[in-house]
């Protein structure tokens, strides 16, 4: 088919298209903003592909409109939060729902001075007798009074109209109203009697009341009735708010605090104020535009724009009256005030919302431990569905005992009443076996103790036993060395110890750990008034006020602790509770009351409901659970069971064949498409019978229907066999086939109870319905007060001729020709002579098509569309030209109260409910800080940087070059300049497009040998030599995401090139322009803010993922219900080619349409259309084109307030949350990006396997080398260094450590425990850091005497040498006088005295021991002179002696050489007697030790580092 271009102008073809570079940001921005972006998409259907243009569009809806646009949102919600506290004078405290009837007043006491009264405003104060004020504060009058208004309210609504010729000034609605205002006006002059006019009028509630009785006072006056003053009669509906408690407190939560929401509203009514007189001054003068000629129109006109609706068609219209030159500074003008109204200005409206939903932090602390006790209470009790068990009597299983030696018949016995005299004692013993060795241990609890008192002589037998007199021992020990390290430590932190060093900031590792010590020790009060003393007045108050602030936290401790114990023993109760009912019941717990408890086929079906794959391996030494190449793919296939898994692919399968379904292919009539819906239904009855015997259908703990999910599967399995086994091959129109066929298409929700994921978004959805109901409530109300006003005031006036030059009602018939216009696009003007094309349709009075306010039911239908948004321009323009322009005003003010407060209420509640289904919103800043930080520990990898070369050759100054921040802007230039060439359209028969691409291609050889020269010499670091143009990454430059993803599109490139040369066709420039594209968002990650955004975008589409593909489950649930309901219905307005429900894939895209609100409620009114105006059929549905009025009704509506107001305010829930997690100032960050890029670089330099995980030996070093805020002094925190390393040890039981444990730790130790973290995190972390302070302090113990004991042994031997050295020298003596002179005697060499003095030495420097780590201040260690011989010398990961020569042996030591240098002192004992003795003495002492603190042997030799 050939085209012909017309010739057309700009001006002519209009502003949106992707032409220029201009018009596509320009009708990008159009799509963006969701309003008229489904026109483009279906002009682009028309000229292109049809799955391309679903694909551009669809994408940039979800980027561009749900994701980067709620970004805004999030943005201006964490600004507000940080500038609230500036305003925070002038705003006031956030308080809660306090009586408006009691004030407070300065009174003057007997001493002269002055205090707060509380004054009761409702205290009698008029001279109304006693029994009226005692009734007018009664219960039942305030019932009544609402009763009345209640009543009105329902009056007023069932007016409508009757017809013109009616005469509606004295209608029975109108003496109702006088009745009803007379009722309210004694009312209002009862209780101004009883309190006086002062004290009625005191209250905002009276005030409002007082207006309402003068307003409709004034209503009831024949000439003011049916006018403004109708406001004052609708508005009584407002005080039905008092009868809920709830509605009232939320209402006062939101609109409480006024001066933060009327600000706004007043900053919005002036931005519009000048905004529109700008606009007027702007385009007033323009010919042909007649929306800025006065200030009316100019100001509805901003409105609009406002509000979305339309706007494109404002600015379109102003583009095309100022001509082709002023067009782009006009649209540039007109997209800057949408984009701030739009997403700054409604954002706004959010976060004052969330702000006033927000607690205080004292609040949140209060509720989170309310919140426990709730939550320990309700789970006390058995489910409803168990306790029924209760209600029949009791038939407790019997044994028999026979293996008694008795002559007599033993009776039977129950079984329970048997264990418990077993079973006593062992708990008895185990309870006193914890409490006894630990002093921080917790208490039995309740039961267990009165077991203990009952049975009086187990428990003073084990009082009385060996083990119980060892036990109290220990503790006592332990107690004093607790004391004595306390009270060491505190003497430490008060000595000048530290003098003399120059004054360095301390890190917050350092900070925390004093903070702890601190607490610690004034929990504890060790040795408090020895510490004390010689301090000054202030010292020891500040100290007294330490000691209470923590003796009130270990108040709160014992608090926690309760809370605990309370949920163990609920939990318990509840584990009795069912032992009790399967012991007393013999049907308990037995699936359909027929098979046992242990049978085998029970057994065996619960083997193959609970089967899953599993293939996490754990340690066999340390138990820790190892990282497997594959775990996220294992992990996926881990999710669910394999039955469910099996479930899950026919659910798909059966939804897929659901798929091809319409109306004119059935599943009645189609074999081929009934085979999946046996398949669905044999494999269901298999599953619900496996499950049905294994866990029980209703009575028993874990059965099929214990909640929503389990009736969802029995309906859905019910309605799919029905429909199975009666098969209608003649469904008629709204009959009970086509609700059973509707019932049919809820089947994609099986998936939202096989996959858990999917549970907890029903969960985040269905668990904030109360807030959700309240936030309905209010709209509810609006929608009514202004329905009531609009049936009073526009009720038959609406109607017109279809023919504009007919204005009576009596003129109005005959034919006559209307004009139609050719596109809705194209701006064309008519020629000299030409008309425009039309046709004739007959005359008819009739009200406009899709609304009008005749009636109460009506009207809230009109309101509920104007509510959305949509359509409520047309509602204004028929009003102001029908009724009067001051009518107008009503219009407004609802749009503008149901956007900026309704819509975004809606907003505010669905993200307030969401972070209370997650726990984040009673917790304080603190907690959501550290909930905050563990988020972005998650996200953190290790950098896997190969190091730079050790020389200054080629390749190191090559790596310089790379890694240079320059090297990396001029990369990025490039891009943007590669980028640029996109601006010009790639058309393979335009002549420009060879030189574009091949400009593209050197680019793209310029990206080839950048990366190739930032890769290759980082494979050279790793041991490769040459450079290879293709070659696979190492496995460090695998491990980073953004390599791979530099990596895909540098290899798109490559293949790029090589088939631009080789083909040369259009779809070559479309790869090019694609990977050009890619190649683009890789500068994302160069800048920290587009960084963060990016981040903030893409954790949020991971977490959003399960919501989205609910979102899909609906949506789809929804296109298989609307082919069943509107398959058939005949084209209209919006219902066209391109929009229907002719088949599944349509509908799909029609409510894709309805979710971005484009044009939904012509839809729905297009799918009610009725005869006739169409054709029915009642014998089948499939031969009609009429539609479902009903159903229509409730499909849409229901559709659009389930998908719009509360599934995408999840997405916008999500990403607030998300974008917390990397937008924060470095104040409010526990770790800032400074320190964790800090602690990366370390961990790199120690993870020289780039594996991520390193042994835990090498935990020290990384330690030592941390700087900044995570520096460990170990002068000053030595202590806290040996905490961390032992911490590491413990972690997996010496194994190795990952990135995260590591970084997990700091993190700990670098927060206050006691404000970031919550109640049961906080008691855990207490109780291991308790614990390894406590095992540090016994290492630390074993240690110090097993120094001591050397240190002996070194006495020993030296005297031993002494004493063998006189020996000799007698002997010498000895032989000198008894041998003649001549003889020679052999003395001594010095040598031998040499190694005779280092022997004597030997015992305290030889020797090594391997200690939690080597600090700075260890004597005997890398600090002495490593050139002397024989002393340490420091080594990587170990401490080790230098080689030496082999020394002489001789008969008191013999000293051996280990490998790698390491001597061996091996002792032996003395002939002598005294120094026998004294070794004998030392040796027992040292078993003495080993005994009490298991110390082991020491005759490894290992030598000791100082403490």
């Amino acid at each position: 088919m050939d085209l012909e271009d017309l010739g057309l102008s700009r001006q002519e073809l209009g502003y949106s298209g992707f032409n220029e570079i201009g018009t596509s940001i320009f009708t990008v921005y159009e799509a963006a903003s969701q309003e008229g972006w489904v026109f483009l998409m279906y002009r682009a259907i028309d000229s292109f592909p049809r799955w391309r243009s679903y694909f551009y569009f669809i994408t940039l809806i979800f980027f561009l409109a749900w994701l980067v646009k709620n970004v805004f949102i999030a943005v201006i919600i964490e600004t507000f939060a940080e500038i609230r506290v500036q305003f925070q004078q002038m705003w006031g405290s956030r308080s809660s729902t306090t009586s408006t009837a009691t004030t407070q007043m300065f009174h003057e006491d007997a001493a002269g001075g002055w205090q707060l009264v509380a004054v009761d405003v409702n205290k009698p104060q008029g001279r109304a007798p006693a029994c009226l004020q005692k009734m007018m504060r009664s219960s039942v009058f305030h019932m009544f009074i609402l009763s009345m208004v209640a009543v009105d309210v329902i009056v007023a609504a069932s007016n409508y109209y009757k017809g013109e010729n009616f005469k509606r000034q004295y209608d029975e609605f109108y003496l109702a109203e006088v009745a009803f205002t007379v009722l309210f006006d004694l009312e209002a002059l009862l209780k101004i009697w009883c309190l006086g006019f002062t004290g009625y009028i005191s209250s905002s509630l009276h005030k409002f009341e007082l207006l309402l009785v003068i307003g409709t006072t004034l209503h009831i006056y024949p000439d003011l009735y049916h006018s403004q003053f109708t406001y004052f009669q609708v508005l009584r509906v407002v005080r039905l708010i008092k009868i809920s408690p709830a509605l009232e407190d939320f209402v006062y939560k939101i609109f409480g605090p006024g001066k933060k929401l009327g600000s706004l509203v007043v900053f919005t009514a002036s931005l519009l104020i000048v905004m529109s007189a700008i606009s007027l001054q702007m385009f007033c003068f323009v010919e042909e535009l007649d929306r800025f000629t006065t200030f009316p129109r100019a100001f509805m006109s901003m409105f609009q724009i406002l509000t979305q609706e339309g706007w494109v068609d404002v600015m379109d219209q102003t583009l095309n009256a100022v001509g082709h030159m002023w067009a782009p500074v006009v649209a540039i003008y007109f997209i800057l005030y949408h984009l701030f109204a739009t997403l700054i200005l409604l954002s706004l409206f959010v976060a004052v919302i969330l702000d006033n939903l927000e607690l205080d932090e004292d609040l949140k602390k209060l509720k989170q431990l309310k919140q426990s006790e709730a939550n320990a209470d309700t789970k006390e009790k058995l489910p409803l569905r168990l306790r029924i068990f209760e209600k029949f009597p009791n038939r407790p299983q019997m044994v028999k005992i026979s293996k008694l030696p008795s002559d007599f018949t033993v009776p039977k016995i129950r079984e329970s009443f048997m264990k418990q005299f077993i079973d006593r004692q062992q708990q008895d013993t185990s309870c006193l076996l914890r409490r006894l060795p630990s002093a921080s241990s917790s208490s039995c609890d309740h039961s267990k103790r009165s077991a203990i008192e009952e049975n009086k002589y187990i428990d003073q037998k084990l009082r009385k036993s060996v083990f119980s007199i060892r036990a109290r021992n220990l503790l006592e020990k332990e107690t004093a060395i607790n004391k004595i390290l306390r009270a060491c430590t505190r003497q430490r932190m008060l000595s000048g110890s530290f003098e003399g060093q120059p004054a360095k900031e301390r890190s917050i590792l350092s900070v925390q750990h004093h903070i702890r010590q601190e607490r610690r020790s004034l929990r504890h009060g060790s040795n408090s008034q020895r510490i004390s003393r010689g301090k000054s007045l202030e010292t020891l108050t500040q100290d007294h006020s330490n000691t209470v602030r923590y003796r009130n936290a270990q108040r709160e401790d014992s608090e926690i602790k309760m809370i605990q114990e309370k949920k163990e023993q609920a939990e318990m109760k509840r584990k009795v509770q069912e032992e009790e009912l399967r012991e007393n019941h013999p049907y308990f717990d037995k699936p359909l009351f027929i098979v046992g408890r242990e049978h085998r086929f029970r057994n065996f079906c619960r083997v193959v409901v609970r089967a899953r794959f599993n293939a996490s391996k754990t340690d066999p030494v340390t138990g820790a659970v190892k990282n497997t190449k594959y775990h996220q793919l294992y992990d996926l296939l881990g999710l669910v069971t394999y039955l469910d898994w099996v479930m899950i692919i026919v659910t798909i399968c059966s939804c897929i064949s659901m798929m091809f379904e319409s109306p004119f292919r059935r599943v009645m009539h189609a074999p081929t498409l009934q085979i999946a819906e046996y398949v669905f239904v044999i494999f269901m009855s298999i599953e619900l019978n496996l499950k049905i015997m294994a866990d029980g259908l209703f009575f028993t703990p874990t059965a099929v229907i214990r909640d929503f999910g389990g009736v969802m599967d029995i309906f859905i399995y019910l309605v799919s066999l029905i429909f199975l086994c009666w098969m209608p091959q003649n469904v008629p129109a709204k009959s009970g086939a086509q609700l059973l066929m509707v019932l049919r298409c809820l089947r994609p929700l099986r998936i939202f109870k096989l996959v858990p994921q999917m549970r907890k978004v029903v969960r985040e959805l269905f668990s904030g319905f109360k807030e959700i109901f309240l936030v309905s409530i209010l709209l509810l109300t609006l929608m009514l007060v202004f329905a009531s006003f609009g049936v009073q005031l526009f009720a038959g006036k609406l109607a017109k001729c279809n023919d504009p030059h007919i204005i009576s009602r009596e003129d109005c018939h005959g034919i006559f020709r209307i004009n139609v216009s050719v596109s809705k696009n194209l701006n064309l003007k008519l020629r000299p002579g030409e008309k425009k094309p039309g046709f004739w349709v007959p005359r008819v009075w009739a009200n406009p098509r899709n609304f009008n306010f005749d009636n109460v039911g009506n009207a809230m239908l009109a309101l509920f569309e104007v509510l959305s948004l949509k359509g409520w321009v047309e509602v204004r323009d028929v009003i102001i030209h029908r009724v009067g322009p001051i009518h107008g005003i009503y219009i407004h003010v609802f749009v503008f109260l149901g956007c900026m407060i309704g819509l975004t209420l809606f907003v505010g509640v669905v993200i307030a409910n969401f972070n209370e289904n997650k726990g984040t919103a009673l917790l304080t800043v603190d907690q959501r800080r550290w909930e905050d930080l563990k988020s972005r520990l998650k996200i953190a990898q290790p950098l896997h940087l190969p190091p730079r070369p050790d020389n200054d050759g080629f390749r190191a100054k090559m790596y310089d070059i790379t890694q240079h921040p320059f090297f990396k802007r001029t990369i990025a230039v490039l891009v943007l300049a590669q980028s640029v060439l996109l601006s010009v359209k790639w058309d393979a028969a335009d002549p420009v497009t060879v030189p574009l691409a091949t400009m593209s291609v050197v680019f793209t050889f310029i990206f080839v040998l950048e990366w190739y020269s930032g890769q290759d010499y980082k494979h050279l670091n790793v041991g490769e030599v040459t450079m290879k143009i293709i070659a696979m990454s190492p496995s460090g430059f695998w491990q980073s995401r953004r390599n791979r993803y530099d990596l895909l599109v540098t290899s798109l490139g490559v293949i790029w090139v090589i088939l631009h040369f080789a083909l040369l066709n259009a779809y070559t420039y479309m790869m090019g322009a694609c990977v050009i594209v890619f190649r683009f968002f890789s500068i994302c990650g160069k800048h920290v803010t587009l960084k963060m955004l990016l981040l903030t975008v893409v954790v949020s589409m991971y977490k959003s993922f399960f919501i989205i593909v609910g979102m899909f489950l609906l949506l789809l649930c929804y296109a298989f219900a609307g082919v069943v309901l509107f398959g058939t219905v005949k084209y209209g307005e919006n219902i066209n080619r391109h929009a229907n429900f002719s088949s599944a894939g349509k509908a799909i895209t029609v409510l894709f349409r309805i979710v971005t609100g484009e044009d939904w409620n012509k839809i729905m009114h297009d799918c009610m259309v009725q005869p006739p105006f169409c054709t029915p059929d009642n014998s089948t549905y499939w031969k009609t084109d009429c539609g479902n009025y009903a159903g229509a009704l409730m499909y849409f509506c229901s559709f659009y307030v389930i998908i719009a107001y509360i599934m995408l305010n999840l997405l916008v829930a999500i990403i607030v949350e998300n974008f917390s997690l990397f937008y924060s100032t470095e104040e409010d960050q526990l770790l800032s990006y400074n320190d964790l890029r800090h602690f990366q670089i370390i961990w790199n330099m120690v993870d020289d396997k780039r594996e991520g995980v390193i042994p835990t030996f090498r935990v020290k070093f990384l330690l030592r080398l941390l700087r900044g805020r995570l520096e460990v002094d170990l002068d000053k925190d030595k202590l806290l260094f040996k905490h961390m390393c032992y911490e590491m040890e413990r972690l997996h039981n010496g194994g190795d450590v990952t990135f995260h444990d590591v970084l997990s730790m700091l993190s700990y130790r670098s927060v206050d425990i006691r404000k970031s973290l919550q109640l049961e995190e906080l008691l855990a972390r207490e109780q291991l850091e308790y614990t390894i302070e406590e095992e540090v302090a016994k290492q630390t113990i074993r240690m110090w005497l097993k120094k001591c004991l050397k240190r002996i042994r070194a006495k020993q031997q030296q005297s031993c040498s002494i004493i063998h050295s006189l020996r000799e020298s007698q002997q010498q003596e000895l032989s000198r006088f008894l041998n003649p002179p001549s003889i020679e005697t052999t003395q001594p060499s010095e040598d031998m005295n040499a190694i005779n003095q280092d022997n004597s030495a030997q015992p305290e420097t030889s020797s090594q021991q391997q200690l939690l780590s080597p600090t700075l201040s260890d004597r005997g260690g890398y600090r002495q002179d490593s050139a002397d011989t024989g002393k340490p010398q420091r080594k990587i990961g170990q401490w080790c002696l230098p080689s030496s020569p082999k020394p002489r042996s001789h008969p008191g030591s013999s000293v051996n050489l280990r490998s790698g240098g390491c001597l061996t002192v091996k002792t032996v004992g003395c002939k002598m007697n005294p120094m026998s003795d004294a070794a004998s003495c030392g040796s027992e002492v040292k078993k003495w030790w080993t005994r009490q603190l298991t110390v082991e042997s020491d005759e490894s030799g290992e030598d000791l580092l100082d403490i």
